[in-house]
């Protein structure tokens, strides 16, 4: 059902029966290492390029999450992916291996939280069963298409990110026992005019405050509904200028309820720069860390905000302003929903 212009609200409650997550060896070393699946200890995977090992974590992730649920691979109806190379093709080609039909999707960082109510309205609609939704990015073949190669040694400013190397996945299903998806709210396009492919949680901050206070108001909602507001690729810059920008539309959400991914990530003193990004972040943090806390009970209701910058290689060269987006979507635990 569509409540106000942007917000679904799934009233037959797709269910996540399982996830998927699989890391890289900086991810390894991070705060949030036990949530994973698998974790891997070389950046190439036994693979002949960056890209090829990518692909290789997305279908890890997709394998996990159809192994830890109680349907076979036949049963899966759809496949919902993307990534940030170019043509997606990381995506493109582990959905051969998958062997399942396949929708493949582009919103940068953004992409997990798409899939993932995409997923959700086709099931409430009754279009499907079962649907894998999932997302993989990986740090090397990032930096080689969007910045340098890794090996050129190339210095970067305070506010660049880290792409994550990982892969999430989320198995949502019609019937079964797991977190429900209740809602989720389609994001526009935001440009504030900034430029600087260095400082992408500055240039998405805005699309997510903009997310965030559309969802709220179409759900007719406060921020204490949730027991956490979770951004997906802020980090510490684009984090803190959110904060500034919801204090002045009014929303002054408490600093231990209003997390990102990007930031939870990583330890402290782990090199990289504003913290973390990539299509694979938001994925990795919500499917494994965030969801095993709901399953656990210390988390009922969460709203994941997940934050992308649209911008491309040629945009970037060309001069053009980074345009960005911001999808969110609401969990609860399974026993909180009426």
């Amino acid at each position: 059902m569509l409540q106000g212009k942007q917000t679904w609200i799934f009233q037959n409650h797709p269910v996540i029966i399982s996830t998927g997550t699989v890391g890289g060896p900086y991810e390894a070393e991070g705060k949030i290492r036990k949530s994973f699946d698998i974790l891997h200890d070389d950046l190439w995977l036994q693979q002949e390029s960056f890209e090829k090992a990518q692909q290789v974590m997305l279908e890890e992730a997709a394998q996990i999450a159809i192994k830890k649920s109680p349907i076979q691979k036949e049963q899966v109806e759809f496949f919902i992916s993307g990534d940030l190379i170019n043509q997606i093709t990381p995506t493109t080609f582990a959905a051969r291996t998958i062997g399942v039909p396949y929708f493949g999707l582009f919103s940068a960082c953004a992409t997990s939280m798409e899939s993932l109510a995409l997923a959700a309205a086709i099931i409430n609609a009754d279009g499907a069963n079962y649907i894998l939704s999932g997302v993989a990015s990986h740090n090397s073949a990032t930096e080689k298409q969007f910045r340098y190669p890794t090996e050129y040694g190339g210095q970067k400013p305070p506010t660049a990110q880290w792409t994550v190397t990982g892969a999430g996945c989320a198995l949502v299903a019609k019937t079964g026992t797991g977190p429900v998806i209740t809602s989720a709210t389609i994001g526009k396009v935001v440009d504030m005019g900034m430029k600087d492919p260095f400082n992408m949680g500055g240039a998405m901050a805005p699309a997510a405050v903009d997310t965030i206070e559309t969802h709220l108001k179409e759900r007719g909602v406060d921020h204490t509904y949730y027991d956490l507001i979770i951004t997906g690729d802020l980090a510490r810059v684009g984090h803190e200028i959110s904060k500034e920008l919801l204090h002045k539309r009014g929303i002054d959400i408490p600093e231990e309820k209003y997390v990102d991914c990007g930031i939870e990530i990583y330890q402290e003193d782990q090199q990289v720069l504003a913290g973390g990004s990539g299509t694979a972040c938001s994925a990795v943090v919500t499917y494994g860390h965030f969801l095993k806390q709901m399953e656990e009970g210390k988390l009922s209701r969460i709203l994941v905000v997940a934050t992308g910058s649209l911008q491309s290689p040629l945009s970037v060269n060309q001069g053009d302003s980074i345009p960005c987006i911001a999808h969110a979507v609401s969990i609860e635990a399974g026993s909180d929903v009426t």
